[in-house]
């Protein structure tokens, strides 16, 4: 492989054509961003949401009381946990899990908060639950989201962010109810 010098008149500046081509795309560029805050806006397409710095620990503790204050059950080992509604509900990423599997009421806004206690992880919300949540959550970031699920049903979450060995196993669950 060899380099070679270009000719001396390289460049020749665009024709007609090619002009009109980079005025379509500019053009086509200018719609879509100023499209953005109005997707964002009017078609609910992006969640609003806030982060806050945390660690790890704190966030883990959190999660612990939440748990031990409103837990109702279990599937398995991993504990079934009903919030108030309109109050704040906790899930954590770390071990190749969601914790805790939260239930929640039909029609009624909750304060979700969301962190990772070990590495990057995506926090995907599969079905039709009239939440479109899809996050990368990372450690050292408390995440809130306020949602209001429109749907019942049990509905997985998984995670989309390659995490480990085990990635493949990350999941977790809401339930929603009438």
């Amino acid at each position: 492989m060899s380099f070679m010098i270009p000719e001396k008149d390289w460049f020749k500046a665009p024709d007609k054509g090619e002009k009109s081509w980079i005025a379509i795309g500019f053009i086509w560029c200018l719609v879509l961003f100023f499209s953005m805050p109005i997707w964002h806006i009017y078609g609910k397409q992006n969640s609003s949401s806030e982060s806050y710095r945390v660690k790890p620990e704190d966030f883990s503790a959190r999660v612990m009381k939440f748990v031990e204050t409103n837990s109702i059950g279990k599937d398995g080992n991993t504990p079934i946990v009903q919030p108030k509604p309109g109050g704040h509900a906790y899930v954590m990423g770390g071990g190749y899990i969601w914790y805790p599997i939260l239930k929640l009421k039909k029609g009624n806004e909750y304060i979700l908060h969301i962190s990772s206690t070990d590495y990057q992880h995506g926090f995907s919300l599969q079905g039709e639950a009239g939440i479109n949540m899809n996050f990368q959550i990372l450690p050292g970031y408390d995440h809130v989201l306020k949602i209001t699920p429109t749907t019942s049903g049990t509905f997985n979450i998984v995670c989309n962010e390659f995490c480990g060995a085990r990635h493949h196993v990350m999941t977790g669950k809401i339930l929603v109810e009438d």
